[in-house]
Formats: C-alpha cells, structure tokens, sequence
C-alpha cells in the first residue's frame, strides 16, 4: 500500500498493484484496473516512485529484472 492525500487534504492507503494509470489533468487522477478513478495531491513522479518503492519492497520488481535475465540467458 502506498500513502497518498485526496484533494480534501485526507490521507488515504492505496492498493499500488491496483494502479493501471497516472496522468495529470492538472491534479493527479489515478485509474485503477477497476475502472474507480481517485485524484490525489501528490505529483504524478512522486506517485511513480512510491509505486516503485512499494514494488521494490515486496520483491515484485526483482523478481520481473531476474525472469528477464533468465530468459535472456
């Protein structure tokens, strides 16, 4: 989950794996593969790195930078 504030100035816990696109209209909306879309403060490049962070984390981008070197081998 990464933290993020809604437009209220709430902090919300966003599922990142959720996250299907950012884009900012000016505010920041969020899509996610659900279809639900949030607006959030926070600059789209600073949610990119906490999606990252989160990833990095929980092993997921490893884990995808190792099955690419193996197939690549």
């Amino acid at each position: 989950m990464i933290s993020l504030t809604r437009l209220n100035g709430k902090t919300i816990f966003l599922n990142a794996i959720l996250i299907e696109m950012i884009e900012e209209t000016p505010d920041t909306m969020i899509t996610l593969t659900t279809g639900k879309k949030i607006t959030v403060l926070e600059k789209a490049d600073v949610v990119v790195s906490l999606v990252r962070t989160y990833m990095q984390e929980i092993g997921s981008i490893r884990a995808t930078i190792k099955s690419r070197d193996a197939e690549g081998s």
